[in-house]
């Protein structure tokens, strides 16, 4: 059966990716994690968290597409400092309450982001599958978010359908091939004159992958994750769009 490529955008001032924590520091990757995509997928088709109406895609088949990421622009990593709960009445009820129930107090965490990044994400499947996924990127049924609700894209997520950009499809081509070779975003949203690096870093789910991330979902109600093999490299600036 063909495999076709398709590809799509995740840009915005501030992004988060978090795989570590939950709690009083809040991490983030330096590039979306298979499990934010995934999810992010899910919300655009409107599918809950647990298993749901068989019109959705199951989430195996979901997690079973092979992915890649391509950092066009890093970003910058930035660190939020925020206070809940906190406050000067002297009622013993307000604040954040503890895990044991007791009567809380003001709750300080710290969260990173990366700042003004922009990321080209691929995912490798079926035509008919991808064409689903396209479809609800479009006109999401839920809001999408950069890993944080607080974070919007600023763009559209979906590329422009004039060439050479061409919606983000990259008929039969292999997902490394596609992706390697895509034009670069930089010159949709800052002009053609406008140069990036000599080279990008591309991330991409590998079988013989030396690196592995915890965040290939199994269940997002209850959160199980298990490890994927990737590879990291870096790929040669491609050529100006045409």
């Amino acid at each position: 059966m063909p495999i076709d490529s398709f590809l799509f955008r995740l840009a915005g001032p501030m992004q988060s990716w978090g795989t570590q924590s939950r709690f009083l520091v809040r991490d983030t990757g330096t590039e979306p994690s298979k499990s934010a995509i995934i999810g992010l997928i899910c919300a655009a088709l409107g599918k809950p968290r647990a298993e749901g109406p068989a019109e959705h895609p199951r989430l195996c088949e979901l997690a079973a597409l092979r992915l890649a990421v391509r950092a066009d622009r890093e970003g910058q990593l930035r660190l939020d400092y925020h206070t809940a709960g906190g406050s000067r009445s002297s009622s013993d009820d307000y604040g954040v309450i503890r895990a044991d129930a007791s009567p809380g107090g003001t709750v300080v965490s710290r969260r990173y982001y990366l700042a003004d990044a922009e990321f080209l994400v691929g995912i490798e499947g079926e035509a008919a599958l991808l064409e689903t996924i396209r479809e609800a990127l479009c006109a999401p049924r839920w809001q999408i978010f950069l890993g944080r609700k607080a974070f919007p894209p600023s763009v559209s997520i979906v590329l422009p359908g004039a060439r050479p950009w061409d919606s983000g499809w990259r008929r039969g081509t292999r997902l490394i091939d596609a992706i390697s070779a895509y034009p670069w975003l930089g010159w949709l949203t800052r002009g053609i004159q406008d140069r990036g690096p000599a080279k990008l870093r591309l991330v991409a789910d590998d079988s013989n992958g030396s690196e592995t991330r915890r965040d290939f979902p199994l269940s997002f109600a209850p959160r199980r994750f298990s490890v994927r093999p990737v590879k990291t490299a870096w790929i040669n600036f491609p050529e100006e769009a045409k």
